[in-house]
């Protein structure tokens, strides 16, 4: 799963982030929340129905609280891990 969530990271995310910029820009960047939430929705779909793959996210409210959620826990995990070229 963190594979195929890492492929539509790469591949998805960036084509939803240019078509949906000015609602970024108007909503002060809330509106990546919904981006997170259809890319780890999508993801699950593939894997899913691509590689039968037992992650299954029922709806899209389901998708974007947890997509709050792998937020909250990707900034706190980057405050404790730094590169060494931050310093």
């Amino acid at each position: 799963m963190a594979v195929i969530l890492g492929l539509v990271n790469a591949i998805v995310r960036p084509v939803l982030k240019l078509l949906t910029c000015p609602f970024i820009v108007l909503t002060l960047g809330l509106f990546t929340l919904v981006i997170n939430a259809l890319t780890l929705w999508i993801a699950a779909w593939i894997a899913q129905n691509w590689f039968g793959v037992g992650f299954h996210i029922a709806d899209f409210w389901a998708a974007f609280f947890g997509s709050i959620i792998v937020s909250v826990v990707s900034v706190i995990l980057n405050i404790f891990v730094r590169d060494k070229d931050d310093d």
